[in-house]
């Protein structure tokens, strides 16, 4: 139940966001040249050949030209030195808001327990495909409970995964005749609130190994939270034009502004026609522009009936282009309304889906060989299409959040991107899985369906629209955990002499087995205090050397591999980041005054391998979206050099000025920030490593 650590940060990002001054490093690196080989074919001059489907890229592989002319070719920051990825996020901006997928290499349950904090409530839609527990996907136990220990791995993944759910939310579970009985009772049993309908889907057509009969089907339960308010049914209707309100309404925390801030801006409309004439970016501060614009536009924000800020139904990028489009109006009370046409409603979604499109065998099994290639090593996906379905039931909203903990290939992250490349959404997802396939199938699947929609044999069919383009994702996050197991193998068991001898006396191992119950409920928690597995605080005096002994796919070994402490204490606290500012190195010397107090001699002195380093990363916490400044450096001087450096970056910095004066100041290490605040300041500064222990060890309330 100890949350685990970020073992690795990883970004793959698309060119065409990335700031032109980073195209010349790119284009040196031959380890991204070499990837981007083996993905996409890349060969001299042609991208691609495949009969009617040849075309040329004019310009050349290697080049900065062809970079520009291909912005859906995506980077992979594992290439790069912790220099470049850190300058390259400090660029951005905006971290969080532009990441559109996060995939979490790591066992389900631990993924889970990570993200609490910083996904509680926010996930719209959840699909998973556990195993079914037979045939070729049947779990190897130690015991031959199969059916009570299956029931056991479901019901604590499905418990940390309701808590992320949020209030409207709705989850679909793939599963067969085997256990399709037992999960039915175990959702009735421990979520008892959702409503349940079952969809049968004629997945394979051809019928499988026949026993008595050749099975054509799977279930999928749905499973709908009582708040959702709307139904999965789509409906028919006339050829009228449907006028929608484009504000949202309802209790859940995606209607609001803290929960969705690029929903919340500005549409512009003119005061005498009511017309809709364009559109403001997001505010970037608490404060916002509700006066008219200077050429005399009304500024109409998403605003309650009580005052409260709430969001439009689409995403800033998203209402540009219905605003373009002419399918926005405004009514004489600046009502904003969106235009819905008939061919853009729902049909009637049926509880038994047999389309053809449903054939995991052509639109699962080949089509995800088209994208690999031969050596894909993944058996069984779901055809495409009925994931994309299950998620276009839900109605999940522009910024809605998928959550896929058995990731498996990566259909999941696949269908997402197909709709909003279809609709121009900006859904994001969030895909697990632990096994060696999310390196060999699941990350190229989805960098290369980010490069184009359509694959042939391993190689691309096509180049992107460019509409496809400006609706592909912009980057995905890539985080590796610890496991179970490197946990274990970590743990450092200290006794002291006395305690060695009376643990392995004769008496000890005699009637009541003192031994045995020593063992079972005290060696984990008082002889491995202060393992590095557990927590080693001393090490966050340099927070970019604390490391762990970690086993690597592919190798019995376990490596020592430095910890991602940072990423790990914003998924601890939860934190949605905004910004991630690079490493700053500086060199100082001091003196003392005439009352013998130190002090810096001059100031300090920014060079490229300063003796001192400080790095922020700025974000909003989960309660009450509450700005927070998280600041870690190493400490290599006395505690009163060290705190000289910190208060002078302090200051210096724009962190310190009115308009980015967080509530929560967060730093490692003792600290005088406190005695530096100014006179309208109201932060509060906490120790990351009191938080980190805490956090790290908090367990959740079981439902």
């Amino acid at each position: 139940l100890k949350k685990k650590f970020v073992t690795q940060t990883s970004w793959c990002v698309r060119i065409g966001i990335v700031p032109k001054e980073f195209y010349p490093e790119i284009v040196a690196n031959e380890a991204q040249w070499q990837e981007w080989k083996a993905l996409h074919g890349l060969e001299g001059e042609l991208f691609a050949s495949k009969g009617d489907d040849l075309f040329v890229s004019h310009t050349v592989p290697g080049t900065v030209e062809f970079l520009s002319a291909h912005p859906t070719l995506m980077i992979d920051t594992c290439h790069f030195s912790a220099d470049f990825t850190a300058r390259l996020l400090d660029a951005l901006g905006d971290i969080d808001e532009q990441t559109d997928g996060v995939l979490v290499h790591s066992e389900n349950f631990q993924a889970l327990n990570l993200m609490q904090r910083r996904y509680r409530e926010k996930i719209e839609c959840t699909y998973i495909d556990p195993p079914y527990n037979t045939g070729d996907s049947e779990i190897l136990y130690k015991n031959t409970y199969l059916n009570s220990s299956w029931i056991s791995l479901i019901e604590n993944r499905l418990e940390l995964g309701n808590k992320l759910k949020a209030s409207d939310s709705v989850m679909f579970v793939a599963i067969d005749d085997f256990e399709m009985p037992n999960l039915s009772k175990l959702i009735e049993s421990s979520f008892p609130q959702f409503k349940k309908e079952m969809i049968v889907i004629n997945h394979h057509p051809q019928g499988g190994k026949a026993r008595a009969l050749a099975q054509t089907h799977e279930y999928m339960l749905a499973c709908i939270s009582p708040e959702y308010g709307r139904s999965l049914l789509g409906r028919m209707i006339d050829n009228e034009t449907e006028k929608r309100p484009f504000k949202r309404s309802g209790t859940a925390e995606s209607n609001y502004r803290f929960a969705r801030p690029n929903s919340f801006y500005a549409i512009l409309i003119n005061p005498k026609t009511r017309d809709v004439e364009g559109i403001e970016r997001p505010p970037t501060s608490r404060e916002y522009p509700k006066e008219t614009t200077e050429s005399g536009l009304i500024r109409v924000y998403p605003i309650g009936d009580k005052g409260e800020e709430r969001v439009w139904r689409k995403s800033f990028e998203s209402c540009r282009v219905l605003i373009e489009s002419r399918r926005l109006v405004c009514s004489e009370n600046l009502t904003i309304y969106q235009l819905i046409d008939s061919n853009e409603r729902n049909a009637a979604l049926f509880s038994n889906w047999v389309d053809k499109k449903y054939n995991a065998g052509i639109y699962g099994a080949n089509l995800l060989r088209d994208v690999i290639g031969a050596n894909n090593a993944f058996s069984y996906p779901k055809s495409i299409f009925t994931v994309m379905d299950s998620i276009h039931a839900a109605n999940v909203d522009d910024e809605g959040i998928v959550l896929d903990y058995f990731a498996g290939s990566g259909t999941t992250g696949h269908a997402v991107i197909n709709l909003n490349r279809e609709d121009g959404g900006t859904r994001k997802f969030i895909l697990v899985e632990m096994a060696d396939y999310f390196d060999t199938v699941l990350l190229p699947r989805l960098k290369k369906v980010t490069f184009t929609p359509e694959w042939k044999d391993g190689k691309p069919k096509r180049l992107p629209t460019a509409e496809e383009a400006q609706r592909s994702p912009r980057m995905f996050k890539v985080i590796r955990l610890e496991s179970y197991e490197d946990t274990l193998n970590n743990l450092e068991l200290r006794r002291t002499p006395e305690q060695e001898e009376t643990l392995f006396s004769t008496e000890a191992q005699g009637p009541g087995n003192l031994k045995e119950h020593y063992m079972l409920n005290y060696m984990l928690d008082v002889e491995s205090r202060g393992s590095q597995s557990l927590l080693n605080i001393d090490a966050f005096k340099d927070p970019l050397s604390y490391t762990l002994k970690v086993k690597r796919p592919g190798s019995d070994e376990s490596q020592d591999t430095t910890v991602d402490l940072m990423e790990t204490f914003n998924w601890l606290i939860g934190l949605t980041v905004k910004e991630m500012s690079a490493p700053q190195s500086f060199d100082a010397s001091f003196e003392r005054d005439s009352e013998g107090r130190l002090k810096l001699k001059d100031r300090l002195h920014p060079t490229q391998s300063g003796r001192w380093w400080i790095r922020a990363i700025r974000g909003t916490l989960p309660d009450d979206n509450q700005e927070a400044l998280i600041i870690w450096r190493n400490l290599p001087g006395s505690p009163e050099e060290d705190n000289l450096v910190l208060d002078e970056w302090f200051k210096k910095s724009d962190y310190s000025t009115k308009e980015k004066l967080p509530n929560y100041i967060y730093v490692n290490g003792t600290n005088n920030l406190e005695n530096i605040r100014l006179p309208d300041a109201t932060w509060k500064v906490r120790l990351i490593e009191e938080d980190f222990q805490k956090l790290m060890f908090e367990m959740e309330e079981r439902l």
